[in-house]
């Protein structure tokens, strides 16, 4: 680990794993915010070329420790379904992710999030459910856009929710999902030679240091009453929304 870690200092590492427990716990009560949230600490420490498979292996154990803390919410049938559609595209997604220039892939992403919101509002109100089919679709396009990309957890988190699940189930069934396709994108990651052994390290320290964020997370949830549980779920998804239009409107045209 000491040569691994050479150029980054104790301190840096110190931040680097309290910003993960900080965010271990918002992502174990939301769902969403690790994966967005990393970068800012990671990239002024390690540069931004990393950052990507850093964030890919770490959630890899944070949604181990967060499956396991909520194991028994577990959306198995909905697992299986999202998990066998993604597969394919995560390994692809680097290279169709490259077909949209970042700033059309964030606005395009950003806005169909936030319309995602009051879509499945509207629908809930008129008792649509995203079925089988929906939640298929929905795993491939995520797929494409989570195997190149960090914070696009906010997709299958709001795609879980248009399938009906509430409360634990969607943190639960989220982490399961995340973890079938981290080891997919950790097995492409070490076959092109991008896990260095300083990008592992930092995702096992990072990864280690959500473990007890998720069991508070777990505490927390099961003292929220499920609309209020929603509410803040759909709020995170048009922050999350709003986060990647304004990031877009930053870029060059």
């Amino acid at each position: 680990m000491g040569t691994a870690l050479d150029g980054i200092s104790i301190a840096q590492l110190l931040l680097i794993a309290a910003a993960a427990m900080v965010t271990s716990i918002l992502g174990g009560v939301t769902g969403y915010g690790s994966g967005a949230l990393m970068p800012l600490i990671l990239v002024p420490i390690v540069g931004a070329e990393p950052v990507v498979p850093i964030i890919a292996i770490s959630a890899t154990i944070t949604n181990v420790s967060r499956a396991l803390a909520f194991r028994g919410a577990i959306d198995w049938r909905r697992v299986g379904l999202v998990a066998a559609a993604a597969i394919l595209p995560s390994i692809l997604g680097s290279w169709a992710y490259t077909l949209l220039s970042g700033r059309g892939a964030l606005l395009v992403i950003g806005t169909m999030l936030i319309a995602m919101v009051g879509l499945r509002r509207v629908l809930a109100h008129r008792g649509f459910r995203c079925g089988d089919r929906g939640l298929v679709a929905g795993g491939v396009g995520w797929g494409l856009v989570v195997g190149a990309t960090t914070g696009s957890g906010v997709i299958l988190l709001s795609l879980l929710m248009a399938a009906g699940l509430h409360g634990a189930a969607v943190i639960a069934t989220d982490a399961t999902i995340s973890v079938v396709i981290g080891l997919v994108r950790l097995a492409v990651f070490g076959f092109t030679g991008v896990a260095t052994s300083k990008v592992v390290a930092i995702a096992v320290l990072i990864g280690v240091s959500t473990f007890p964020g998720a069991f508070l997370a777990r505490w927390m949830i099961a003292r929220l009453p499920i609309h209020v549980h929603t509410v803040m779920l759909d709020g995170v998804v048009l922050l999350g929304g709003a986060v990647m239009i304004a990031n877009a409107l930053r870029l060059p045209g």
